[in-house]
């Protein structure tokens, strides 16, 4: 079934169908009546020859200058043109289709005055899978993600390179084969209506959201196979615990637990072999908690921001033509930046969780480095080093782009948000954390096979019988590098918990309906 979009009511589930699932998008009735209300009101300022930023003047600091009308379609294209300098690698097919769906979501909102067959030319390129070639840097943030959204237009007008049917070529060839035509020219403010918002940013970060909620849940679950494997004591976990404490992400994240450990009989009782356990296992739920708030925060503005008007200036009425500054991104950018850290922090706990399965002083009687003769073999000694490296990594890329700022366009955009780079980066530690995630899941299994064989959790039963399918317990020393790909493979866009929610029935996402 085709997603809808009316300018309002897009969530990050039906984002993910579009990006990652290529669902086909459709423009519902009541946004193409606002789409034409809005051109209409750039029309009759063409014609009167009314001046208005952006419509009939130079861009930035360049606004003082006042185009005529034989030169508005020459501007806009040169716009698009002038504009498309991002360097770099080029953004996924994924990035790419997030940012054209939800930049028509923006324009069908009806406060841009773009014409209906500019968006659907975008529309028809998303729908047949022509994504444009989108380097990744060369945006600041404000006047929105300049660079990158002109490089996504550039092949409504015929130029620019894309991707079709795996392969690279001209813009023009792409529509020819799939029989399409780009446009032969923009009308009036169009060039700018495609180009001034936060569409890649947004793109970015709310894939990254998606997959970090998968990851968080994963997380849990590989949380759960260690304390099993170092006989942790389940009192820790109980309701009331973290009840009594009130905070949500907490509570949730102590019943993801027991959901996965119920039944099991590796885990211990208070006083039973020890009084407490260390932080990296009693207080997990306290730190994926902080973790699930703060993604609960990110999607809330996220999902905002995928309904919202960031055009510039803002077509309200025929008298109401504002200039304003909607394209800002700040508010991605401090959110991003904010989930950055969240994910770092569950890298940082796993790697603290991985260090005590291998350390014969802190694991209740496991072998040094879970390895079979210790010495000759060194077992899983340096996954430990990998993870930690990873974390180290992690705390650099974790330090907030949105803090900085550089002026441009002769300081009349003399404060932006860095919000691009704040998405990249919150990418980039999604990528390590499920790295580390992955070592510790892996490392939790081999620890568990040293012990007396017991029951084990209902939902961890199932992860470790999913990754033993995949990776043996390591009796002799192997290259682990093949094996560590295999983990992340097996959590990939969140793989091993949908097996494990099969057995056991959905875990808490980041809101109190389990998902």
């Amino acid at each position: 079934m085709a997603v809808i979009l009316d300018g309002n009511q897009l969530t990050l589930h039906d984002y993910m169908r579009v990006v990652r699932d290529k669902e086909q998008v459709k423009i519902s009735d009541e946004a193409i009546a606002r789409i034409h209300r809005s051109r209409r009101i750039i029309d009759t300022i063409v014609a009167n020859e009314e001046t208005v930023y952006g419509v009939n003047t130079g861009f930035g600091e360049l606004s003082k200058v006042a185009i005529s009308n034989g030169q508005l379609s020459t501007l806009q294209e040169n716009l698009l043109k002038s504009h498309a300098c991002g360097v770099g690698p080029y953004f996924n097919e994924e990035v790419t289709r997030g940012m054209m769906v939800l930049r028509v979501n923006a324009l069908i909102k009806g406060y841009s005055g773009i014409r209906l067959e500019t968006i659907r030319c975008l529309l028809d390129m998303l729908n047949h899978d022509i994504l444009p070639l989108i380097p990744e840097q060369g945006s600041l943030g404000a006047s929105g993600d300049l660079a990158p959204l002109a490089h996504m237009a550039l092949p409504i007008i015929g130029l620019g390179d894309v991707r079709y049917r795996g392969q690279r070529m001209p813009a023009g060839e792409a529509f020819k084969q799939a029989n399409l035509k780009p446009l032969s020219h923009l009308d009036a403010k169009e060039g700018l209506s495609l180009i001034n918002g936060t569409q890649a940013m947004t793109a970015l970060g709310a894939i990254v959201l998606y997959d970090a909620i998968n990851l968080l849940k994963t997380a849990d679950l590989t949380a759960s196979l260690s304390m099993e494997a170092l006989l942790a004591i389940r009192d820790a976990f109980e309701e009331e615990v973290h009840r009594v404490r009130g905070q949500l992400g907490q509570v949730l994240s102590a019943r993801n637990i027991r959901m996965l450990t119920e039944e099991s009989e590796y885990l211990t009782r208070q006083g039973e072999r020890r009084v407490q356990d260390a932080y990296s296992l009693r207080c997990t739920p306290q730190v994926h908690g902080a973790t699930r708030d703060a993604l609960a925060y990110v999607k809330e503005k996220v999902e905002i921001e995928m309904n919202a008007v960031t055009d510039n200036p803002i077509v309200i009425d025929r008298n109401r033509i504002i200039s304003g500054g909607n394209f800002h991104g700040q508010p991605m950018a401090l959110a991003f930046d904010f989930m950055k850290m969240a994910i770092a922090e569950l890298a940082n706990i796993s790697e603290r969780r991985l260090e005590r399965l291998v350390n014969p002083m802190l694991s209740d009687g496991l072998p040094p480095f879970l390895a079979e003769n210790a010495g000759v073999n060194s077992g899983f000694m340096i996954v430990q080093y990998a993870a930690a490296s990873l974390v180290s990594e992690n705390k650099v890329l974790a330090h907030p782009a949105s803090v900085d700022s550089i002026p441009s366009s002769a300081n009349q955009e003399d404060h932006v948000s860095m919000g691009t780079i704040s998405a990249r980066g919150a990418r980039d530690i999604l990528e390590n954390t499920k790295k580390v995630i992955a070592m510790e899941l892996i490392t939790a299994c081999q620890g568990i096979d040293f012990r007396a064989i017991k029951r084990l959790g209902r939902g961890t039963q199932v992860a470790y019988e999913r990754v033993r399918e995949r990776i043996p317990f390591i009796r002799h020393d192997v290259i682990m590098a093949p094996l560590i790909d295999r983990a992340i493979d097996l959590i990939e866009k969140g793989r091993l918990i949908h097996d494990v929610e099969r057995k056991i029935g959905p875990l808490y996402g980041v809101g109190i309906e389990r998902q």
